[in-house]
């Protein structure tokens, strides 16, 4: 078993450097008080919608109870969440990402986000294989979790979607052809 610290420094290596192959079109990390997260990976997050409500998104993980190590306030990374497995999770400007970092092939390949909205929300398929948080009075989409998408540590894209089953949304990321790690990211933006 990798020692935590040491875990989270290969988490966020991977991670980083994904996201500065990928470009300035990726959200940036930054400090939102609207956003307030568990302490352990079951516990989640909560984010905001654009009409003032939150919805929770909880991490359904086989290590359910491993406690994130806090980097900074926008920062935390949860080690050893499944076999072979790391989230870094980070918050943005108008909500969160999941950082799904798969470090070999003996990691699941599927991953489950457990959605808890708020009366009068809802979760509408989109074209782009993402869901929009949709209030139902009124139509208005109030809050998006966009299509994942996943590459490997050779900058090529690895096959990453969606599947919804009540109110789990489960990420599902083709890795076993990958150059290790693979980085997959759930992004949810109000």
């Amino acid at each position: 078993m990798r020692h935590a610290r040491d875990g989270a420094a290969a988490a966020m290596s991977a991670a980083s450097r994904i996201l500065v192959a990928r470009g300035k079109n990726e959200p940036q990390e930054m400090e939102n008080p609207e956003v307030a997260w568990g302490q352990r990976a079951r516990d989640g997050v909560w984010v905001p919608t654009r009409d003032g409500q939150r919805i929770h998104l909880g991490i359904d993980v086989a290590a359910a109870d491993t406690v994130a190590q806090i980097l900074r306030p926008s920062l935390r990374v949860f080690v050893g969440v499944d076999v072979d497995t790391d989230i870094v999770a980070q918050t943005t400007a108008g909500g969160v990402r999941l950082l799904t970092v798969i470090h070999g092939p003996d990691a699941p390949s599927e991953f489950r986000f457990m959605v808890s909205l708020a009366d009068g929300l809802t979760l509408e398929s989109m074209p782009s294989g993402g869901y929009d948080v949709v209030h139902l009075r009124y139509g208005a989409t109030v809050g998006r979790l966009y299509n994942p998408w996943a590459s490997d540590s050779m900058f090529r894209q690895v096959k990453a979607d969606y599947t919804l089953e009540g109110s789990a949304v489960t990420m599902r990321v083709q890795h076993t052809d990958a150059y290790y790690p693979v980085v997959a990211d759930p992004h949810y933006e109000r």
